[in-house]
């Protein structure tokens, strides 16, 4: 792959939930690293196959996935890629891990990868989400992942950028859920949500400011839908939210 490419790039994950093979969406994950392996991140939703709070199936088809196809990163080959697919249940039993508090009102899920030969690991660390980068409404945030199915250059993901819509330090309806204002589409359930800045002047948490000689990027947590259809704001579920499922793991 010709010229530089940012990480974050290569850090979301195209995904098909499938059932017997068949492909019945898209969507965006990511990896994170617990104590015990890696493991891939996405929505509860992607993987149910059912709308979070009614239940309904979410594809024309009525079915449900159980496995997921994952595009990892090639091992040493940038631009290149190596699909596996990861089985959702042994025995009927679902193999994914939820909240340990809030379990199935929580809309992210961490699904342990059994297939790791010839893949390079670009993971995120929920509990060390990275620079001291400040957020507050308003700034600008970045949903990276795969709109529509889109990709570029194989499966390079797509950056869709918008705004903070909430104090991230309080939580929207009693979740740990803060809200962003940002036109996604289906496809990008399951996608990091970033602070990305280019360098130079960034303030910092705690009201001051620090000076980068390249680009920084925060991790604030994972995308998981819009509050309705007719509404840009969209829900993400915090970075401080996944890094305690990942305590458990």
């Amino acid at each position: 792959m010709a010229g530089s490419i940012a990480v974050p790039s290569v850090q979301s994950l195209f995904l098909e939930l499938r059932f017997r093979g068949q492909v019945l969406g898209t969507a965006t994950g990511f990896v994170v690293c617990g104590k015990h392996g890696y493991y891939l991140v996405t929505n509860r939703h992607n993987v149910t196959g059912r709308h979070q709070d009614t239940g309904e199936p979410l594809s024309k088809m009525a079915g449900v996935p159980d496995e997921i196809a994952i595009q990892h990163n090639a091992l040493g080959a940038l631009g290149s890629w190596t699909k596996t697919v990861e089985p959702l249940f042994t025995d009927s039993i679902p193999r994914w891990y939820e909240h340990p508090r809030l379990g199935s009102k929580a809309d992210f899920i961490a699904l342990p990868l059994s297939q790791l030969a010839g893949i390079q690991m670009y993971p995120y660390d929920p509990a060390s989400p990275g620079p001291p980068i400040h957020v507050g409404p308003a700034d600008s945030v970045s949903v990276v992942g795969f709109p529509l199915g889109r990709s570029v250059s194989g499966y390079v993901a797509i950056w869709a950028s918008g705004f903070l819509a909430s104090e991230p330090d309080l939580d929207y309806d009693q979740l740990p859920v803060m809200l962003i204002d940002c036109r996604t589409r289906p496809g990008q359930s399951g996608s990091p949500v970033i602070a990305h800045r280019s360098g130079g002047m960034v303030p910092t948490i705690g009201g001051g400011s620090a000076v980068y000689s390249g680009p920084v990027t925060r991790f604030l947590g994972i995308y998981s839908g819009r509050i309705q259809h007719e509404s840009d704001l969209g829900f993400v579920w915090k970075a401080s939210a996944l890094a305690e499922l990942m305590a458990k793991l």
